[in-house]
């Protein structure tokens, strides 16, 4: 997997080359914690990408793992325990202390702990002003859960469920393998589309603006 995490990295740098550095956000997600993937895991492995994309990066937004049903499904498998406060201490103290030394700001959006005491930022993922500096148009903001409140940008996603062969255990957007895999192999290099080709039955509509 090392080499993806390269490519992952050169990838980072290229767009922020393109679209200059104040327009690129970077996400490390989700923050779960396990025998594996202890505080000390977390610690290191941030500070590594901090120290990777340094000069090409000004903006890290982190979150942890959410209750979704894939998850509490693949339980047994993640094995993550509770975080207790000193966890969050010693991830903040941490992230903002590697993020500071690379010339970067860590946030938090949308998390019930958002780790301001800790210097940690609280803002969006996707902000109406950066939407607006990129293609000069306005967005609703995003529909959150019922009782929540987000202040993100409404905008399409590049993506869709059951698609991504690397079927992380924590993630909520792949819940049946059988169809990742069945759609895996449906893929086309040379396709516009995530997932098979267009055919002459689909419709293919303009999107409002």
């Amino acid at each position: 997997m090392f080499w993806i995490k390269k490519e992952l990295f050169a990838s980072i740098k290229e767009v922020s080359k393109i679209i200059g550095i104040d327009n690129v956000y970077v996400r490390y997600d989700p923050i779960f914690i396990s025998n594996k993937y202890n505080i000390q895991y977390h610690q290191k492995a941030f500070a590594k990408m901090c120290s990777l994309l340094d000069g090409y990066v000004k903006k890290i937004i982190v979150s942890f793992i959410d209750d979704y049903k894939n998850v509490r499904k693949n339980m047994p498998i993640l094995k993550y325990r509770k975080f207790t406060e000193n966890d969050y201490k010693e991830i903040g103290i941490s992230f903002s202390t590697s993020a500071k030394l690379h010339n970067m700001t860590v946030q938090t959006c949308f998390e019930d702990r958002n780790l301001a005491e800790y210097g940690f930022i609280i803002g969006e993922c996707l902000s109406h002003e950066l939407a607006y500096n990129l293609t000069g148009k306005k967005y609703p903001n995003w529909k959150a859960r019922k009782g929540k409140k987000c202040n993100c940008v409404q905008m399409v996603d590049i993506g869709a469920y059951n698609t991504c062969p690397h079927l992380c255990k924590y993630c909520y957007a792949n819940y049946d393998e059988d169809q990742v895999l069945k759609n895996k192999s449906k893929h086309n290099d040379n396709s516009s589309l995530l997932i098979g080709d267009i055919t002459k039955d689909d419709i293919i509509k303009i999107r409002e603006k």
